[in-house]
């Protein structure tokens, strides 16, 4: 009975209940809006509320201290796999040129198809509730926010910095994993239009692809050619020269970026136009952060919500592909790659309890002078040699009171930062 209060994130609600209540909430902006104005913020002021509460009569800090190096870590490689992947999402969508952006068909897709023959089958309720935008981008990354936050409840083993680090280096290895191959192959956007709305890239192609792509990619007989050369044969058209701009020491970048006159004075104010890109991005990067959010979550939380979860990321599966964002595959691949990910990051954090497994090995290790002093009949000496083993399953709480006040007020303090960056920025899903 104990251990299940624990798990109640506010009197009464476990943490599953209340990460479901806030999905259902956040939706009521679109059919109750009267509802959500209070309902939403009552919601998060009862959570920080009890959250602060909970941190002050925490009692693990100093594995929070132990997993804050790696938690800092993680943070940094996640930062430097996102700029990669901006460098990257610019990079295939300006490679070609508009040109190529208006001409190229979306690939036929045979989940989008399945998806359309649903729709004319289907009650018209069931349609509109697969059409919905129930959960998003943001609703997944409060759910482990949540998740990670529970730990101050007993919901999941600590430290929850440590949980925290094997999410976001996960995340950051499926990030650069997904940049290296959407980059080794060029595919062409679900949403033609895109490239022409969203961005000022040249007409033209870029010098690469002058040479190695345009000569050959509709004359059958320069491509067997090519075959048997295995070499650049074709010259290249004549197009305007590249402009480069001042961007200092990183000059070099304008050849990966194809900047245009206006685009802005820095490589940075260019990148942060690159958001999704205008190709299709294999995989879907939304799909990765919702299965790794689920998977979290079963590992650590688990019970009936773990399903409801996984429902709600097959929602947003079909949705990415119904609204042509992805094309299915991306989806598929996006659902595979994060639970293997997962599973091979649990040398980072792990929900199994381990206390036990090292005081078994502490009791094989003492086992003899046990044995000894049994025969000795010595009481004292055994009780000794219990409390070791005892202690061995335990974690020693090293820190003063003063350090615990200090390191807690700036966890909460940066976690709660990233938090309102994170939702800021991803508010539009």
């Amino acid at each position: 009975m104990a251990a299940d209060r624990s798990k109640r994130f506010v009197p009464g609600l476990g943490t599953g209940t209340v990460a479901i209540a806030y999905v259902c909430i956040d939706y009521l902006q679109h059919v109750l809006p009267t509802w959500h104005d209070w309902l939403m913020p009552a919601l998060w002021a009862v959570l920080v509320l009890a959250t602060l509460y909970r941190i002050i009569l925490y009692r693990h800090w100093s594995k929070e201290l132990r997993a804050a190096l790696p938690f800092l870590g993680s943070v940094v490689f996640l930062l430097l796999a996102f700029l990669f992947e901006a460098l990257s999402v610019r990079f295939v969508t300006a490679v070609l040129g508009l040109d190529w952006h208006r001409s190229a068909d979306p690939l036929p897709d045979t989940g989008q198809w399945l998806l359309l023959a649903l729709n004319e089958k289907l009650p018209e309720t069931l349609v509109t509730l697969l059409r919905a935008h129930i959960i998003t981008l943001h609703h997944y990354l409060v759910i482990f926010v949540m998740l990670a936050f529970s730990v101050a409840f007993g919901s999941i083993k600590p430290p929850g910095l440590g949980f925290a680090a094997r999410y976001i280096f996960t995340m950051a290895v499926g990030r650069l994993l997904r940049a290296f191959t959407f980059i080794a192959t060029i595919l062409p956007s679900p949403r033609p239009w895109c490239a022409l709305v969203r961005y000022r890239i040249p007409n033209y192609p870029h010098p690469w692809a002058q040479k190695y792509y345009e000569p050959y990619v509709s004359d059958s007989d320069a491509i067997s050619r090519l075959l048997q050369l295995d070499s650049a044969y074709a010259e290249a058209k004549k197009y305007p020269v590249e402009f480069v701009p001042h961007w200092g020491k990183m000059s070099f970048l304008a050849n990966v970026l194809r900047p245009n006159v206006g685009e802005g004075s820095t490589w940075y104010q260019l990148l942060k136009r690159a958001s999704g890109g205008c190709n299709d991005l294999m995989y879907s990067g939304h799909m990765l952060v919702a299965v790794l959010t689920a998977m979290a979550w079963t590992e650590a939380y688990g019970g009936w919500t773990s399903a409801i979860l996984w429902v709600f990321v097959l929602h947003s599966a079909q949705r990415e592909v119904r609204e042509r964002h992805h094309y299915s595959v991306d989806c598929v691949v996006a659902i595979y790659v994060g639970i293997l990910l997962w599973r091979a990051t649990g040398f980072i954090w792990s929900a199994v309890d381990t206390s036990k497994a090292r005081r078994a090995a502490k009791f094989d290790e003492v086992r003899t002078r046990l044995t000894q002093s049994a025969k000795d009949s010595d009481i004292d000496q055994i009780r000794k040699i219990l409390e070791e083993v005892e202690t061995a399953g335990q974690d020693k709480e090293t820190l003063s009171k003063r350090a615990v006040i200090l390191f807690g007020s700036c966890v909460v303090l940066f976690t709660f930062t990233c938090v309102v960056l994170a939702l800021t920025l991803t508010t539009d899903g």
